[in-house]
């Protein structure tokens, strides 16, 4: 298929993945007139909800990858647990992006950090770990306290446990699967932030602004955008996300998240090749969304200048507790609410998020912040 001028419009993009992002993403992709077609496992998933086909079936069934691919033009996916081997089957029958190449480098953090570094971007401190021995080693070499962590599979503050002393070592160790896994040591740091950038297949980038990231019991709690650090770290920070864009020969979209140390370093901590969380603020304080980029990117289309037309801040709703305020949400002026189409609000459980937008350059304090978010006013605000 050529792409020479994008992917004509009613064309089907495939979409592997049936969670919010692919909502989202589906909804961005039909304002530019085509279709979304979801793989899930999961019956009446969010995207499968605002999508015009989909396809239930495993990650890892050929049959099922194979009648996929049958029903779309080109393929994309929405978060990174899924299976490469499977992308590469796609890929063998569609486009495919972001490039299987691009998702095996960041399912697995050790990889990840090897390339990362590999390309003179720097991030914490770190070892790899397959036995007690090099746990031990790595302990020593790193310092105590440091953070074990597996190299697949974890998210969200899964697949991590904090190591405090040597009598630690064996019962972390023990504790998490699979192996192997990478010890990091502690950074002194003064915030998390992140940039979003998109890049095509002709190496056109546009990178949104740096924005700064709070969480709670290790979920993204809240973004500010724009991220309140000095201009010099935000331009640092964008050109890392343009660099690892560019090593990466990335097509489609790349979540970029960061340390900024005390003393004004950028550590890049992960990456992650799809939309992301801390770039929904983009929806409604951006003429062009991460989503809609997104698309773009992977059909071909020329990419718009990622700014923005006012400051925001988002604020997730997780759990039956957040989600239980959607009617005092609703009848908030201000609040601009996104909700995910999920059965059933777990704890722990994204459900939507909520939007509150400011005047461009007008990012208020955290008390006014708190205030402007109505029934959401008691959480804790950086």
């Amino acid at each position: 298929m050529s792409y020479t001028r994008g992917l004509p419009p009613n064309s089907t993009i495939g979409i592997v993945g049936g969670g919010q992002l692919g909502r989202m993403s589906a909804l961005a992709a039909a304002r530019l007139g085509y279709r979304c077609h979801i793989l899930t496992p999961e019956q009446d998933s969010p995207a499968a909800l605002v999508s015009a086909g989909v396809t239930l079936g495993d990650f890892e069934d050929p049959a099922a990858l194979r009648s996929f691919a049958a029903a779309v033009d080109v393929i994309t996916f929405e978060f990174e647990n899924v299976s490469a081997e499977g992308l590469d089957l796609l890929a063998s029958l569609k486009p495919v992006h972001p490039s299987p190449a691009v998702l095996r480098i960041s399912q697995d953090r050790a990889v990840e950090k090897s390339f990362l570094n590999g390309i003179g971007v720097a991030t914490a401190p770190w070892l790899p770990v397959n036995d007690m021995a090099s746990l031990a080693d790595a302990a020593s070499r790193l310092g105590l306290p440091a953070i074990l962590k597996t190299t697949r599979l974890g998210y969200d503050g899964k697949g991590q446990v904090m190591l405090g002393s040597d009598a630690a070592l064996a019962d972390g160790l023990d504790a998490l699967e699979p192996k192997p896994l990478v010890l990091e040591g502690m950074v002194d740091f003064q915030c998390e932030i992140s940039v979003i950038v998109a890049r095509g297949a002709d190496g056109a980038i546009a990178a949104f602004d740096a924005v700064e990231n709070s969480h709670r019991d290790h979920i993204l709690d809240m973004t500010y955008a724009p991220a309140r650090i000095t201009p010099e770290i935000a331009a640092d920070a964008q050109a890392i996300a343009r660099t690892v864009a560019d090593a990466l020969e990335l097509v489609g979209l790349l979540a970029v998240e960061m340390f900024v140390t005390a003393d004004g370093r950028v550590l890049v901590n992960e990456i992650a090749p799809r939309p992301h969380n801390s770039g929904h603020w983009t929806i409604d304080a951006c003429p062009v969304s991460q989503f809609e980029l997104h698309v773009r990117a992977i059909a071909g289309l020329p990419l718009p200048r990622a700014t923005r037309h006012s400051d925001a801040v988002m604020k997730n709703l997780v759990g039956p507790e957040e989600t239980a305020l959607w009617p005092e949400l609703l009848a908030t002026p201000g609040l601009i609410p996104h909700l995910y189409g999920k059965a059933e609000a777990r704890p722990g459980r994204k459900m939507g998020h909520v939007t509150r937008l400011f005047a461009l350059g007008s990012l208020p304090g955290p008390f006014t912040v708190a205030a402007a978010l109505g029934p959401l006013a008691p959480v804790t605000v950086a």
